[in-house]
């Protein structure tokens, strides 16, 4: 029998093969008394070590075979392993209770991951999903049960589970795993950013799946549209080859403009750039046709490990991606911690309001000798590249000019100290919060440049955490009041003769590109993956036509009436 089901588009792309179920093992806990606690404490850190020893495996595989930030997930992983505060209550109840460790381990993980899972927070929650994952581990070698192993998979198929854990996304090997299906998930989730990151088609969300789809199954994952078709006819097949087809043709055209500049249809150049989160990803934004970095997120340097990083591994770091970008301009942000970002050695205080509380800038300018330290390793770096830094979640000139000055301070030190740095790097801000908005044309006047965070300004400016799935219809990247923010830094910065650049999740957005190039924005930072497709787009358009329409759509009342006018507008164009 044939029927479809729908989920997330988490991943692009079409792939049909057999279904492959990756079922979790019965991993049934029993209550039982022991006599030897010494032992049964032996048996736990044994499992614990054996644990420790696949992660670190995995660890190593993902930083060769895919990036350094994608291993990262692993290091957080370990570091799980490493926690007293999951550990010490494990031990104490084996201890106190004379419990078996499955019983001790079951009872504590769950308590911690039902305690972060509810959380109104997306850090939190992905720390419920890393225990159970790492629980999983544990109790798997405490119960003798073999867990699947997905880098077995020797046949095309397509996988279906109720959800993938980080550490089987990054075993699946692309030559066999032509795409997964999940029942639990969205697009930020681990699994769906392992996929893009290995080009694997993929749909999460889709509720079902592992109570209606059996092994063996035909299977058709839509990753472009989120659709899925179980046992579809030679008709449906053939429509969905042809579908494949036309999206391999259409990422070959995009192939052809990689080493081509971005440029409108009448003429007009705009830089399409890239987000990294470690040098590794360079290599990704070099053969997508990138012509500079967006955004360089300096916080994966600070994360999965246990200490700060130094002076001179910063400045290593920060001198490979210049080094890589061969001349080509370089956006770093400086470090970006707090909100949904937490260092596990950083024991910051728990605050109600995270997002609203110490975090970036703010916490770099009560953290002064650790700011310092960012600084100066850039500085050493500056000279090997194009090096422009950003202070993110900038909301006052003071906190800009405060910034600037421990900069120009750890400048002239290094000057005195003989060391060489550059005398052309332009300083920044993150455009992320209304009132850097309101008053851009304050802050225009002394910073070199502006680059709009989206995400953050959408968050804040309609009052609505977008990681709340109750208020995730507020999250409205074309709501009329954020284009005219968008309009009004962009307008601030051209009036002083500045550029503004755009990092967040909108500037790649295909709705979104033709409003921000009518607005004039000079700058797209995306994910490396849709910067072809971006500029296949942007070759399409003619920026004098779209700059007519923009007092129009921003006399709109709605997102829903912005879309329905962009579209029309570049059907017809």
């Amino acid at each position: 029998m044939n029927f479809s089901l729908s989920g997330i588009a988490a991943s692009n792309g079409i792939a049909i093969a057999k279904a492959f179920r990756l079922e979790n093992p019965e991993l049934t806990v029993e209550k039982t008394v022991i006599i030897d606690i010494e032992a049964e404490l032996a048996r736990f850190e044994s499992a614990v070590t054996q644990s420790k020893s696949e992660l670190e495996t995995i660890k190593e595989q993902t930083s060769k075979q895919i990036s350094d930030e994608e291993a990262a997930i692993f290091s957080a992983h370990l570091l799980v392993l490493s926690d007293p505060e999951l550990l010490g209550p494990i031990t104490d109840k084996i201890k106190s209770e004379k419990v078996n460790a499955e019983f001790a381990l079951q009872e504590t993980s769950n308590m911690f991951i039902g305690l972060f899972e509810s959380m109104d927070n997306d850090y939190m929650k992905e720390r419920a999903a890393d225990i159970r994952d790492v629980t999983k581990r544990v109790l798997a070698h405490l119960l003798g049960v073999s867990i699947q192993n997905p880098s077995m998979i020797a046949d095309e198929v397509i996988i279906i589970a109720e959800d993938l854990t980080p550490s089987d996304t990054v075993q699946l090997n692309p030559q066999f795993v032509k795409g997964f299906i999940t029942d639990i998930g969205g697009r930020t989730s681990h699994s769906a950013i392992l996929a893009r990151t290995l080009e694997i088609p993929a749909v999460v969300g889709a509720k079902t799946v592992m109570s209606s789809i059996e092994n063996g199954s035909l299977v058709i994952v839509d990753g472009l549209d989120g659709n899925i078709i179980v046992n579809p006819d030679v008709e449906t097949i053939a429509q969905y080859e042809e579908k494949k087809a036309n999206y391999e043709q259409q990422k070959s055209e995009w192939a052809r403009l990689k080493h081509e500049a971005t440029i409108t249809a009448d003429g007009h150049h705009v830089e399409l750039g890239a987000n990294i989160g470690t040098p590794n990803d360079v290599v990704g934004v070099i053969d997508h046709g990138g012509e500079a970095i967006g955004l360089y997120r300096t916080e994966f340097l600070y994360m999965g490990r246990s200490q700060f990083p130094t002076e001179d591994e910063q400045t290593e770091a920060y001198a490979s991606v210049l080094k890589q970008m061969n001349g080509k301009p370089t956006v770093v942000r400086t470090l970006d911690i707090g909100g949904d970002k937490e260092l596990s050695y950083l024991q910051l205080p728990k605050e109600l309001n995270p997002f609203l509380g110490l975090r970036a800038i703010r916490l770099c300018l009560e953290m002064k000798d650790m700011f310092r330290t960012q600084l100066r390793a850039l500085l050493r770096a500056s000279i090997h590249g194009n090096l422009k830094i950003m202070f993110p979640m900038i909301a006052t000139l003071e906190e800009f000019r405060q910034a600037k000055a421990l900069f120009l301070e750890e400048k002239a030190k290094l000057e005195e100290q003989g060391v060489e740095v550059s005398n052309s790097i332009e300083v920044g801000i993150m455009v992320e919060i209304p009132s850097t908005a309101v008053m851009a044309d304050v802050f225009a006047k002394e910073v070199d440049f502006f680059s709009i965070g989206t995400n953050d300004l959408i968050q804040y400016t309609l009052a609505a955490d977008r990681m709340n799935e109750r208020v995730s219809y507020l999250y409205q990247p074309f709501n009329p009041a954020i284009l005219r923010l968008v309009k009004n830094v962009i307008d601030a910065s051209h009036k002083e003769g500045k550029w503004t650049g755009m990092c967040g999740e909108m500037a790649g957005d295909e709705i979104a590109i033709p409003i921000l190039l009518g607005m004039g924005l000079d700058e797209f930072s995306m994910s490396a993956s849709s910067i072809l497709k971006a500029r296949s787009q942007i070759s399409k358009l003619s920026k004098a036509e779209l700059e007519s329409h923009i007092e129009t759509i921003l006399t709109l009342s709605t997102s829903e009436e912005v879309v329905s006018y962009v579209k029309k507008l570049t059907v017809t164009e």
